[in-house]
């Protein structure tokens, strides 16, 4: 085991509280502790692979986890970022076909893992864990179609704006830490086109820039910007 890695019992865990877990039972949490296993990723680690056959799913304990799409000459999409406390890879389990994005580590995350087999009998025994994936997967759906809109009907620079604010609340007291490939990746445009956007959104005086870290400081300004 890595060294980096910091042993942390399903019962103890913070991020559990705010995951598909939240509402197990006493004897559902330690059933869940006996079936996962964790490790330390390092930055930029492989979490899964789009074409490979899902193992089982991972449970974020702490970091944060892009998960993307690549498209036909390889360039990324990036559909979502994970923080503690979400699962990873479980809807692919559900369609029993190959993984259809892949994921991989923004910063050093802890990551639980759980077999294909454990999650499955969980799921037939359990319907604490059925209802939770149901309500996430609905969830899910609605702020899929409204990513889907933005992208469809916003300019680029209305889309980093919503962007910012949305990872502004994901990375709540800390700066936004992304390389800015991927800042392009997850607003769908190219990188020169990107860095010359937030040139401008400093120049505005709704962001700050400290070398690669972006520190939002006026929310109401791109909300307006966002056209939301």
């Amino acid at each position: 085991m890595n060294s980096n890695h910091k042993h942390i019992t399903c019962a103890n865990c913070l991020s559990r509280k705010s995951s598909l877990f939240s509402t197990f039972s006493d004897s559902q949490v330690e059933d869940l502790n006996h079936h996962k296993s964790c490790a330390f990723y390092a930055k930029n680690q492989p979490v899964f692979l789009e074409d490979n056959l899902p193992r089982g799913v991972f449970c974020l304990n702490s970091g944060k986890v892009k998960v993307f799409k690549r498209g036909s000459e390889g360039k990324e999409q990036i559909i979502h970022i994970a923080v503690a406390g979400e699962i990873l890879g479980y809807k692919a389990m559900f369609s029993g076909d190959l993984y259809k994005v892949s994921a991989t580590t923004l910063e050093e995350s802890n990551i639980c893992f759980i077999s294909k087999e454990d999650f499955l009998n969980m799921l037939d025994s359990n319907t604490t864990l059925r209802n939770n994936i149901l309500k996430e997967l609905s969830i899910e759906l609605g702020e899929r179609a409204v990513s889907i809109t933005n992208m469809a009907q916003k300019s680029v620079r209305e889309r980093l704006a919503f962007a910012l604010l949305m990872l502004d609340s994901i990375y709540k007291e800390e700066a936004i830490n992304l390389s800015r490939e991927d800042l392009a990746n997850f607003v769908g445009t190219a990188t020169e086109n990107l860095i010359r956007l937030l040139k401008e959104l400093k120049e505005e005086g709704c962001i700050e820039i400290h070398v690669r870290k972006i520190e939002v400081l006026d929310k109401e300004k791109l909300l307006r910007i966002s056209g939301k």
